[in-house]
């Protein structure tokens, strides 16, 4: 879905018409918060956020996988495959599946780790562990209660924050803040804006850390565009970050394109995004989440990676260490 702008602007007349209904599905949501959920036997560590839309959740996974690599950990993502077809438990295989098939982010990040997709996530947690997983790593459903997590990690972006702060539909939390900062671990902040600073400073309150990242784009799309005039495209939570990312990279971003998120590329879309960039002399580039719902790849298309770097990653290295140790004594 596209995010209505409302939702990240002052107060509005469409939010306050919402409120009603936002009330409503937060109180179905925060009821929901508080259900039991499934001892996996293993440790579960969950990336989630807030809200809706994007946040930086897929390369925290990724840097979080090779965090718990470092420690000696086997890690398994266990994913809901939102976008996909297939119900699961199954194992992605990218050389099997389309992002039709099990979702964009899983298909992506299963070209790094192992990856289960189970749209119900308490039954992928035996073929989790039958793939050797010591450690489980939820790429989001922190609002989802079906399985005991012994550590939550909230992403958030530093400039967009949350929004205007209410409730879905009246605005982009997926529950009430309140309960959602009740079951928070740490916090991770992405980017250097002051728009997550209030939620920080409340978890920093209740003695939780607070975590500081940034996305370090990767060195190869950045050497394989630098001098040439780029079309951007990207149908991800928030497009806008992705142009601005290529532009602090030196990138000449003449011309750009948003779609919504998860959006399902037509043939004719992206035959028109190419014949577009040729007749204009411009380079075309993409997210690699895009580009996993691309069906024919295209030698066309520049994948623009990034890393999740953090600042302080010795304390981040503790935190994860440390709640494993806890969730294994707890297990035994």
């Amino acid at each position: 879905m596209r995010e209505p702008g409302f939702w990240h602007g002052p107060s509005s007349l469409n939010s306050h018409l919402l409120k009603p209904l936002g009330a409503l599905y937060g109180a179905i949501a925060a009821q929901r918060l508080r259900r039991k959920g499934l001892n996996a036997g293993i440790p579960v560590l969950c990336v989630g956020n807030y809200h809706v839309g994007g946040a930086g959740k897929t390369p925290t996974v990724l840097a979080l996988a090779k965090l718990m690599r470092d420690l000696g950990e086997t890690p398994v993502v266990l994913s809901r495959g939102y976008g996909g077809e297939l119900r699961g438990p199954v194992r992605v295989d990218p050389e099997r599946h389309a992002a039709a098939d099990v979702g964009d982010e899983p298909l992506m990040l299963a070209g790094h780790l192992p990856v289960v997709v189970s749209r119900k996530r308490a039954e992928g947690v035996p073929l989790a562990r039958s793939q050797g997983a010591t450690v489980i790593l939820m790429d989001d459903g922190f609002q989802n209660p079906s399985i005991i997590k012994d550590a939550c990690l909230i992403v958030i972006d530093s400039e967009r924050g949350l929004g205007n702060g209410k409730v879905f539909p009246a605005g982009p939390l997926r529950a009430p803040l309140r309960p959602q900062l009740a079951r928070t671990d740490a916090l991770i902040i992405v980017g250097n804006g002051t728009a997550a600073e209030p939620v920080a400073a409340e978890i920093a309150a209740q003695g939780k850390p607070v975590l500081r990242a940034h996305l370090k784009p990767d060195d190869a799309p950045v050497a394989a565009l630098r001098g040439k005039r780029v079309l951007a495209f990207a149908g991800i939570g928030d497009p806008v970050r992705f142009f601005n990312t290529l532009r602090l990279s030196g990138i000449d971003v003449v011309r750009q394109q948003a779609f919504a998120d998860h959006h399902p590329y037509s043939q004719s879309e992206i035959e028109g995004l190419i014949t577009e960039a040729r007749r204009d002399g411009l380079t075309l580039v993409t997210t690699e989440k895009d580009l996993a719902r691309l069906r024919d790849p295209a030698q066309h298309i520049v994948p623009f990676g990034v890393t999740l770097e953090f600042d302080d990653p010795a304390r981040l290295r503790k935190f994860v260490a440390d709640r494993l140790f806890k969730a294994r004594e707890r297990k035994e």
